[in-house]
C-alpha cells in the first residue's frame, strides 16, 4: 500500500466512523427514549436528518424502533468498506461488506457503552451532580443496560458494584463478536466501529 492509499483509507476511516457513530448513536438515544431536546440531541438530529428523512419514506419504523437508522448505518459502512477497498486496489464481495458492516455497527455499539460506562463512573466520582447536556444524554442512554444488572448487585454503602457485571458482559459480547469477525473473514482496519 503506497503513502497516499494510506492517507485516504485514514481519512476516510476517520471521518466515517464520526459519522457513523452520530448516526448509532441517534438510533440509541432514541431506543433509550434519552431527551430529543437536549443540544446535543439536537445537534445529532441535524446532522443525520438529510440522509433520514428520505430513507425514512421507503424504511418504516417497527415497534419503535428506528429501523431507518440502522439501514443509513449499513449503507454508510457498506460504502466506508468499499471505498477503502477500492483504495488498496482491491473488491470486496457485497455479501461480505454488509456482514462486515453489521459486525461493524455491533462493535461500535459494544464500544460506545463500553467507554459510555467509563465516563460514568469517572464523573461519579469527580462531578456526581454534573448536569451537563452529554452526561445527562450517557446516563439516559446507559440506563436500560444498567438497570438490571443493578437489581442482581444493588448499591451497598453507596457504593454500585454493578458496573462491575455490566463491563463482563460486554466484555463477552467483545470476545463473540471478534470470534464472529474472525470466522468471517474481516480484515483488520477496513471497517469502522472494529479495530
Amino acid at each position: 500500500m503506497n503513502v497516499m492509499s494510506e492517507i485516504g483509507i485514514y481519512i476516510l476511516q476517520t471521518l466515517g466512523s464520526i459519522y457513523l457513530t452520530i448516526i448509532v448513536l441517534r438510533f440509541l438515544f432514541q431506543l433509550a427514549k434519552a431527551d430529543f431536546y437536549n443540544p446535543i440531541s439536537q445537534f445529532i438530529v441535524k446532522a443525520t436528518n438529510p440522509a433520514l428523512k428520505p430513507l425514512r419514506k421507503v424504511v418504516p419504523g417497527v415497534f419503535g424502533l428506528d429501523i431507518a437508522s440502522i439501514v443509513l448505518a449499513m449503507i454508510v459502512q457498506f460504502a466506508i468498506i468499499n471505498l477503502a477497498a477500492l483504495m488498496l486496489g482491491s473488491f470486496v464481495n457485497p455479501l461480505n461488506a454488509i456482514v462486515w458492516g453489521f459486525i461493524g455497527i455491533v462493535s461500535l455499539c459494544i464500544s460506545l457503552f463500553f467507554w459510555g460506562m467509563i465516563i460514568m463512573i469517572i464523573f461519579s466520582f469527580v462531578a456526581p451532580q454534573s448536569h451537563h447536556p452529554a452526561l445527562m444524554l450517557l446516563r439516559q442512554m446507559l440506563e436500560p443496560i444498567s438497570a438490571p444488572f443493578r437489581k442482581i448487585i444493588p448499591p451497598m454503602g453507596g457504593l454500585d458494584l454493578s458496573p462491575i457485571l455490566v463491563f463482563m458482559v460486554l466484555r463477552v459480547c467483545d470476545m463473540l463478536i471478534t470470534s464472529v469477525a474472525v470466522n468471517a473473514g474481516l480484515p483488520r482496519g477496513i471497517v469502522p466501529g472494529f479495530y
